[in-house]
């Protein structure tokens, strides 16, 4: 028992459950047979205590654990963060300004001055790309601020920007004054694709129709790559490809999507994208972001003036100068190669340190592994949700696609009216931490690296309840 959801997983893509499997000790069984079970002792699991505290504490580990299924919002901190972090303190503390150039023996961080790129190559996997096509730098929207700079080349005939219904508020607002800073009205330029009345999944083909009717007035589709609000994951290498047939750059935003489900950026072509990490890369709450640029967007030319080289234009900084003649300060700028020459300030350091420290943890495993748990731990939230219910009187409906290809980690549930509150409180008495988005929809995420099928038991058991409270 328990064997049924690997092997189904491998065989069909989605795994199916016996009747047993509504039990704990079928949930148990799932636990104890999970390749990834050993991950979330690396992880500092917030205590039922801690967790509603009005102060600070030292969080020690407990013997009775909070429900956090919030990863989707805020990962939970690795134990290697502190480790990093402390590593650079001591560094800064002991050698000073020498550690922008010194390597210090068995220190898990490189020289301050190449930790950005050493970061940038622990995140390329993630994302599907080569280190020279990552940056770690700066925050999600300014990220795409900078990238939208050197992407978004309005001319009069075509200026619109192709963004999704319900696109996150700060990726709205940044496209909306990009859209503005080129003189267009952005009531004309930003054109939104909206799923079927009553409906809240958004099809490939739906999408594809769009970008059809609008190619010929569009400069750039800007699209998230999982949809913050559904939890829909869309199909990015299909809407890659055919908006760039039709002359459109592409550009997504993958603060929901990296760290969630495998990507290959390079391989689908895709010209840029952006990302935060405090999510499913648990680096901690607004930390260092990321970005990709392809490498074809990346070229220095030197080959018709070593002193004026050829590049994509973007924003610059010194930064973004190659290591070489960084320090010259001589006012000729020379941009690195690939996505590092769109660096524009020297990032931080202790963010630097943290983000390394919690992708030591993803160095560990891989993304293939971590979407075989997480297809089969939202597949096991699913059914329990599902289970004993009758779709005619069900008081929540799941918004995300039920097909696993298109979604991640995360169930959007969408209650009945009047019901959002009660359950929240009865979650919080129980110590379960999801996130809500009101007025009636809860997020609830699973995240494959320290969360367990137990969990996802004992949380629909609080949700099932609560809901037959509200009636």
């Amino acid at each position: 028992m328990g064997s049924i959801v690997t092997e189904d997983l491998q065989q069909t893509g989605k795994p199916t459950f016996p009747g047993e499997a509504i039990t704990l000790e079928y949930a148990k069984s799932l636990d104890s047979k999970d390749h990834l079970r050993l991950f979330r002792q690396q992880f500092k699991i917030p205590s039922k205590s801690n967790i509603k505290s009005t102060k600070v504490v030292k969080q020690e580990q407990s013997d009775d654990p909070c429900i956090y299924f919030c990863g989707n919002s805020l990962g939970l901190q690795p134990r290697a963060v502190p480790e990093f972090i402390q590593t650079h303190l001591d560094t800064w503390s002991t050698i000073g300004v020498h550690g922008h150039f010194r390597q210090l023996e068995d220190s898990p961080l490189s020289q301050w001055q190449l930790l950005a790129e050493h970061a940038a190559a622990q995140c390329a996997p993630i994302v599907g790309a080569s280190a020279s096509e990552v940056a770690i730098m700066g925050s999600l929207t300014m990220n795409l601020h900078l990238l939208m700079a050197s992407f978004y080349l309005p001319t009069a005939t075509k200026n619109k920007i192709i963004l999704d219904w319900k696109a996150f508020p700060s990726d709205h607002f940044a496209i909306e004054s990009q859209i503005r800073g080129h003189g267009y009205n952005p009531e004309e330029a930003m054109i939104m694709i909206e799923p079927e009345r009553g409906e809240y999944e958004v099809s490939t083909e739906s999408i594809l129709k769009f970008i059809d009717e609008h190619a010929s007035t569009t400069a750039l589709v800007l699209l998230p790559g999982i949809q913050y609000y559904t939890g829909q994951l869309f199909d990015i290498k299909t809407i890659t490809a055919y908006a760039q047939s039709k002359g459109l750059t592409v550009g997504w935003d993958l603060a929901h999507t990296a760290g969630n489900v495998p990507l290959k950026l390079h391989e689908w072509n895709v010209d840029f994208a952006a990302w935060c990490t405090y999510k499913y890369m648990n680096a901690g709450p607004g930390s260092i972001a990321g970005l990709y640029v392809h490498e074809r967007h990346g070229t220095v030319d030197y080959s018709q003036n070593p002193q004026k080289p050829v590049f994509r234009h973007r924003l610059s900084g010194w930064y973004g100068g190659d290591q070489a003649g960084r320090m010259n300060m001589d006012n000729h700028f020379r941009p690195s190669p690939g996505a590092s020459g769109y660096q524009v300030s020297n990032p931080s350091v202790i963010d630097l340190a943290s983000i390394c420290g919690a992708l030591s943890v993803f160095n560990q495993t891989s993304m293939a592994s971590l979407r075989l748990k997480s297809v089969s731990i939202t597949a096991y939230l699913e059914f329990l949700l599902l289970s004993n219910t009758d779709a005619s009187t069900r008081a929540f409906r799941i918004i995300t696609p039920s097909n696993h290809e298109a979604r991640g980690t995360q169930l959007s549930v969408l209650l009945k009216p009047g019901r959002l509150e009660t359950l929240m409180e009865m979650l919080d008495e129980a110590g379960i931490v999801v996130d809500k988005r009101k007025p009636d929809v809860i997020r609830v995420a699973p995240v494959p690296l320290y969360n367990t099928y137990e969990e996802v038991w004992k949380f629909v058991q609080i949700f099932k309840k609560a809901l037959k409270r509200c009636e």
